[in-house]
């Protein structure tokens, strides 16, 4: 099933239990989902993997709000924007603990022959792609540089 078509069927299910969070958020992946396609050059339907990128930069949007709300002492916005987040979260994959993130991070460096910081980028190109919507690409660097140094 398509990102869209789930969306939607979760959109009549937030207007039946009028659950207005839920539907304000799922009304921003419908936009977004809506302005990709009509993009010049896009495709008549989005792959998994551009669908996957969508809802990671809406939730990544929602997190650094909730991060500037909170410093401001604006925790009834903050609470708003972690809500809107863990509706965003249920159309990601599961994201990987650090346990399984360090052993795909291990057999990725065993792969690429990776030795040191030098080999960072080689490291960071492959995880990136392997990695993409199981884990946050800062996280994926940290983890990275850790097992490097």
């Amino acid at each position: 099933m398509s990102l869209e078509t789930a969306v939607v069927a979760q959109m009549k299910e937030a207007m039946k239990s009028k659950n207005k969070v839920a539907l304000e958020t799922l009304r921003a992946i419908k936009s977004q989902i809506l302005l990709a396609k009509t993009e010049s050059g896009a495709k008549e339907s989005l792959s998994e993997e551009e669908e996957i990128k969508l809802v990671q930069r809406l939730l990544k949007q929602r997190k650094e709000s909730a991060s500037i709300y909170k410093e401001q002492g604006r925790e009834d916005l903050a609470a708003d924007e972690l809500e809107q987040a863990a509706v965003l979260e249920q159309f990601l994959p599961k994201q990987l603990s650090d346990d399984e993130l360090e052993q795909e991070l291990k057999e990725i460096m065993n792969s690429v022959g990776a030795s040191g910081m030098q080999d960072m980028g080689k490291v960071m190109g492959v995880a990136s792609k392997q990695l993409a919507g199981k884990a946050d690409g800062k996280r994926i660097s940290a983890k990275v540089r850790e097992m490097l140094a």
